[in-house]
């Protein structure tokens, strides 16, 4: 399941039937638990633990709760998450053109998440969009980081020599990139490299985007079949070429020394949160990944605390289902889990393009639909 570098699994790996199968299982598995870790946060974002334990009781939140008036809603961590799977099927198909250059097209994906937050509904005069900007349930607004909205607000992209926003160091970026781990096709350094420079469009304080980078090589070692200790470490040991990568790499140490500190707990998981910025967060989900006996419980570890709890959520589901696939997330969850159609078409289009994509499109011929779906403009 190896091919040479950028250049992707799509144009030179050899895929057996299982390993597609196994493959597909955890694309579906990072979208859609990703997509659960953050509907189940959602209810409890900005309370205090104290808050969550009067609503909830002494165990606190341990299944889906209302937010945005229904069960099992996302917020715009999802929505972005989405639009990351969209821009590299985008970017995939545009390299039959010549053009290959990955932020640039995750950047128009993003900029379509950001019409979906000012436009009143899908524009279908837009053939360019694809179909993913056309889904009529994406246009909600469901609190998004003001980073993002001004990273995303203009055609001007963020770069790591000039980023958005040098000063955020929050985790919506890191929780958006769980995608860029299923480019299994890749060389780690890789992957880091793609999700630092896309993660700079919003968050451009280096803790901010080497944690986008350590959560995505950590998903990407996971899809490969790895241990998630295996795959903490070589994140670990990719950083350290990375200026300003002290706080994520600590916080990647502390989680993994809180797995000896006894039984887990809302004040240790509170206490990896810290200041609640991305290398914390993504502590809490490295430690509530190794830590949690099934998904379920680990989900409601991660989201029971004083923090942004719809985030540690998202980056806990996505680190939970790389590991174990589609098939160990709650079904009683999913089934109330809004977009779940959407998600399935998504994540099963993003693995045929990764395992067949050149009997979908090429220069010798291409299939019109897949063109319609994924335009190359």
């Amino acid at each position: 399941m190896t091919s040479g570098g950028a250049t992707g699994a799509a144009s030179g790996a050899i895929w057996g039937r299982s390993e597609q199968q196994d493959f597909r299982s955890r694309v579906r598995g990072t979208l859609l638990g990703a997509a659960l870790g953050d509907a189940l946060g959602a209810p409890l974002d900005g309370l205090t633990l104290e808050s969550v334990h009067e609503a909830y009781g002494a165990d606190g939140l341990t299944d889906l709760a209302f937010a945005y008036g229904r069960r099992g809603a996302i917020t715009d961590l999802t929505q972005l998450t989405l639009f990351t799977l969209d821009g590299l099927i985008r970017a995939q198909v545009r390299r039959d053109t010549g053009a290959w250059h990955p932020p640039t097209d995750l950047h128009r994906a993003y900029r379509r998440w950001a019409a979906t937050q000012s436009d009143w509904g899908p524009d279908e005069r837009r053939k360019e969009d694809g179909w993913l900007a056309r889904e009529e349930w994406l246009y909600a607004r469901r609190d998004p980081s003001l980073a993002c909205l001004l990273g995303l607000g203009d055609e001007t992209m963020g770069t790591l020599d000039a980023p958005k926003n040098p000063g955020e160091a929050g985790a919506e970026a890191a929780a958006r990139s769980g995608p860029f781990g299923l480019l299994v096709g890749w060389e780690p350094q890789l992957v880091m490299q793609l999700a630092v420079e896309c993660a700079a469009q919003t968050h451009g304080h280096p803790t901010g985007y080497l944690a986008a980078g350590a959560y995505a090589v950590i998903v990407h070692g996971l899809a490969r079949g790895e241990s998630l200790d295996a795959a903490v470490q070589r994140a670990l040991a990719l950083l350290t070429a990375r200026p300003g990568h002290q706080q994520v790499a600590e916080g990647l140490q502390r989680a993994l020394g809180a797995v000896r500190q006894g039984i887990p707990s809302p004040a240790r998981v509170t206490d990896l949160a810290g200041a609640c910025t991305a290398d914390g967060l993504l502590s809490v989900a490295v430690y509530c990944a190794l830590v949690g006996e099934d998904v379920r419980q680990g989900l409601s570890l991660s989201v029971n605390h004083g923090g942004p709890s719809a985030e540690t959520g998202a980056l806990t589901g996505g680190l939970l289902g790389a590991l174990h696939g589609e098939t160990a997330l709650p079904p009683a969850w999913l089934a109330e889990l809004e977009g779940r159609p959407t998600m399935l078409i998504l994540a099963d289009d993003f693995a045929m393009e990764m395992t067949q994509g050149p009997a979908l499109h090429g220069p010798s011929g291409s299939s019109p639909g897949w063109l319609t779906r994924y335009p190359r403009a």
